[in-house]
């Protein structure tokens, strides 16, 4: 129920109101929920969705685009998460150095390594010493 507010309150979903203030949701309702969630999952902001939408159709329960306006904004946030992927990437890569170099190091005293990380508020198994 909480993503259905929050998909009201982001301009996503509009309910019909009955006059108690229950919301009454329909069976396009449902298609633009499962569309939603769709896009969520592909990568998209509620704002980018939002602009999206409009160019989305139900087509038996399901949603599905329905003019090729929106192809742009896809392809941009292709690219975007493209960009994003890299530079995990990059970053993984550099983890992985990081820790190819650190395994070549020998320490003939592993209290040694122990002293070095307490002096710096960490611990050899990765938590912080506090």
């Amino acid at each position: 129920m909480r993503s259905l507010r929050y998909y009201e309150e982001q301009d996503l979903l509009r309910p019909l109101r009955r006059p108690s203030g229950y919301r009454e949701y329909q069976a396009e309702d449902i298609a633009t929920v499962h569309g939603i969630r769709l896009m969520l999952a592909a990568g998209l902001s509620t704002a980018t969705i939002r602009g999206l939408l409009p160019c989305m159709s139900d087509a038996g329960g399901e949603l599905t685009p329905s003019c090729s306006a929106m192809l742009p904004d896809l392809h941009r946030e292709r690219q975007r998460l493209s960009s994003a992927a890299a530079d995990i990437l990059t970053a993984r890569d550099r983890l992985d150095a990081l820790i190819e170099a650190t395994s070549r190091l020998v320490l003939a005293d592993p209290a040694e390594c122990d002293s070095m990380m307490a002096g710096n508020g960490s611990r050899r198994d990765g938590r912080l010493g506090h």
